[in-house]
């Protein structure tokens, strides 16, 4: 008789067991669910130009923030936004020293930690980032430009950077030094056939036709740089813009003087016409009756 209390008790272990494996599986369930609106970052860029550098990322959070972690290679993290529900971070302030390398990470977290939470958020690593040579160089100004006979001269102005040094904007030249060249590209106004010239200064002194009118824009170049080696072209600029004003001012007012005087031939024609009719109509009434 010995058995069938065995088999109970084998029975009771059985069912114990069971609670306990389902009780551990609901657990990790609600520690799932609890962690479960918690996304890592990705789609995580660097927008910079002239040394404005923001590192975006994706997607927008919902129930949970972002914080920023930065570092050089060797150096103590240092955390920026701090539980921002934006998806993008300033890190410009954070890279004074342009030659670093620089890492950043972000780390997705709850506003409020609970006992549940684990003592690491989630976070997603962004690529490196080494502004001096992975910042975009920004579209280059020209300064002032003259023709005299034969001599075109044009001086471009160097951009504004966002990095301080006692307090004011340093510019690009600060920063590269003989490292940035310009490239400027001109062409006769009344051609398309572009040349160009590169100096390692802010001034062009090129040769052009005597009485031609030129026409020119300007590209800064880092030749060192394997990639983002050029900036945007800048405006463009031409030596006659006066004289192409006045010709197209010129062309308009013909234009309105023409039609001034069509519409008076006209309408004079039309007057005639009219006037003429007039007088025959008159005629006609003031004759007199022809009296068989």
């Amino acid at each position: 008789m010995a058995l069938p209390n065995t088999c109970l008790l084998v029975a009771s272990a059985a069912s114990v067991q069971t609670a306990v494996l389902g009780f551990l599986l609901l657990v990790q369930v609600a520690l799932a669910s609890g962690t479960s609106d918690v996304v890592l970052a990705h789609n995580i860029t660097w927008k910079s130009i002239d040394f404005k550098t923001i590192l975006e990322w994706e997607p927008k959070p919902a129930n949970y923030v972002y914080s920023v972690e930065i570092s050089t290679r060797w150096g103590d993290w240092k955390k920026k936004c701090f539980q921002t529900n934006k998806t993008e971070c300033d890190l410009t302030e954070e890279m004074k020293n342009v030659r670093e390398t620089y890492i950043a990470r972000i780390l997705s977290e709850k506003p409020i930690k609970s006992d549940g939470d684990p003592e690491e958020p989630l976070h997603a690593n962004a690529p490196y980032f080494t502004p001096y040579l992975d910042t975009n160089l920004g579209k280059p100004r020209i300064q002032s430009f003259e023709q005299d006979d034969t001599k075109l001269k044009v001086t471009v102005q160097d951009s504004i950077t966002s990095l301080r040094h006692d307090g004011t904007f340093q510019t690009l030249r600060q920063i590269f030094h003989q490292d940035l060249t310009y490239t400027l590209y001109y062409w006769k106004a009344s051609s398309t056939g572009k040349k160009s010239v590169n100096t390692d200064t802010n001034e062009f002194l090129v040769e052009v036709d005597k009485g031609e009118s030129y026409c020119f824009n300007v590209q800064a170049v880092i030749p060192s740089r394997r990639a983002k080696q050029r900036s945007p072209e800048s405006a463009i600029h031409c030596t006659s813009q006066d004289k192409v004003v006045f010709k197209e001012l010129f062309f308009i007012v013909g234009a309105v003087l023409f039609v001034i005087i069509i519409l008076i031939i006209i309408l004079s024609v039309t007057l005639y016409k009219c006037s003429k009719a007039r007088a025959k109509r008159n005629r006609k009434e003031n004759s007199p009756l022809n009296i068989a």
